[in-house]
């Protein structure tokens, strides 16, 4: 398959063409309206041409939008600007247009430009300071770009589209369970600041087991430099992601170090709760190594299983944060950072049958959770091997 350089087949960035209409009506496409794992444009809004003609970038119907800063453009953001009002736009200027010729169709160029090798070859040419570096139009001009005939070009790219919808509509699948467990939270236990079944309400601390709370070590307890390459888990901040434990990531110290630490550690069914970054972030640890303990920036919860489970507990917490300040007394004010704030809030206690019946689901909702992102890598996966075969070999 013959190559050419991007910049004989395409127009780089071309001028904005003389005698626009300053009345008329065009779209308008500011760099966060282009979704970053779609490829799509998400949304645009209509706005007169005398109002955006200066400072922003002109592009038309068909024109490829691929973002030129970090971290956008190592994200992923990149467009073809469709059904533009008037088949006009406006946008970012840290977009760069890339126009089709003749020779070329608007989707060879899309495909070209998603591919993760093109990606990394555009990170290796940027120019600026930490923060604020940008690929250079250069950078585009020069890209060597396979170009079979144009029937060959549609054939293929209707096949990448293929497999682009098949992992787009795996990732809206999860997308749309996230909304799943509270439904069904909702549907057996009700808001949780109005208490519509009048159940028992008590302190947390009257919930928690032996084992109560407890705050990561600090300052000389854990340094640095006593981390090693194997040993001991210690889980942090990264291990708690979205009300789900992970033990990518972690860190280690040495069985001597954690004798030390042994307070610290961490059983099945203990709460991790972030006190640093995003803070309250939780998840209930069901941690494959044992032992292990936390790190500095999380506190460990041991409910009392017979009062209260932890699945109920983290989906009180992470689902209803915003209100459970109302349920607080004595004017305490919400607060994940100090874990006395915690043990003082009061929380209804619905009985452990129904509890029992929402852990359930729970972990048949996990089970369908980790067959959904599996199928959403091979989707992925697929993809990104079929976009390299296209560009290297053909389809």
């Amino acid at each position: 398959m013959n190559e050419v350089t991007l910049g004989i087949i395409c127009e780089i960035n071309p001028r904005k063409p003389q005698g626009l209409d300053p009345e008329s009506e065009c779209s308008f496409i500011p760099m966060d309206h282009v979704d970053d794992y779609f490829g799509l444009v998400s949304k645009m809004s209509v706005r007169r041409v005398s109002e955006v003609e200066n400072g922003y970038t002109f592009f038309q119907d068909g024109d490829v939008l691929f973002a030129k800063i970090t971290p956008c453009m190592e994200n992923g953001k990149c467009a073809i600007a469709r059904n533009l009002v008037n088949r006009i736009g406006f946008g970012s200027t840290e977009f760069h247009v890339v126009r089709a010729r003749g020779s070329v169709i608007p989707e060879w160029i899309y495909y070209y430009l998603r591919q993760e090798s093109v990606r990394k070859k555009a990170e290796q040419s940027m120019t600026g300071s930490a923060g604020q570096r940008r690929v250079p139009s250069k950078f585009l001009e020069e890209a060597l770009i396979p170009l079979p005939p144009l029937p060959e070009q549609q054939r293929i790219a209707a096949m990448l589209a293929k497999a682009d919808r098949l992992r787009r509509l795996r990732r809206t699948a999860c997308e749309l369970s996230d909304t799943y467990l509270q439904s069904v939270f909702v549907h057996l236990f009700g808001d949780p600041g109005v208490n519509p079944h009048k159940w028992d309400i008590a302190p947390v601390e009257r919930a928690l087991s032996r084992r109560g709370t407890q705050t990561g070590p600090f300052g000389s307890s854990l340094k640095r430099n006593e981390y090693v390459k194997q040993g001991i888990p210690v889980w942090g901040i990264d291990n708690v992601r979205e009300n789900k434990f992970t033990e990518q990531g972690s860190l280690f110290i040495t069985p001597a170090k954690y004798h030390q630490l042994s307070r610290y550690t961490v059983e099945d069914g203990d709460i991790l709760v972030s006190r640093a970054g995003t803070v309250g972030r939780m998840c209930v640890a069901h941690p494959t190594q044992s032992p292990s303990i936390i790190g500095t920036n999380l506190v460990r919860v041991a409910v009392d299983t017979s009062a209260i489970l932890p699945e109920y507990f983290t989906a009180l917490f992470t689902y209803f944060s915003d209100r459970i300040e109302s349920m607080s007394s004595g004017g305490t004010a919400y607060s994940f950072v100090n874990p006395r704030t915690l043990k003082l809030l009061k929380i209804p206690i619905p009985p452990i049958t129904l509890q029992q019946q929402f852990a359930h689901i729970v972990h048949k909702f996990e089970h369908l959770r980790a067959q959904q992102r599996e199928a959403e890598r091979q989707a992925e996966h697929l993809f990104q091997s079929l976009l390299q075969r296209a560009f290297r070999g053909g389809l």
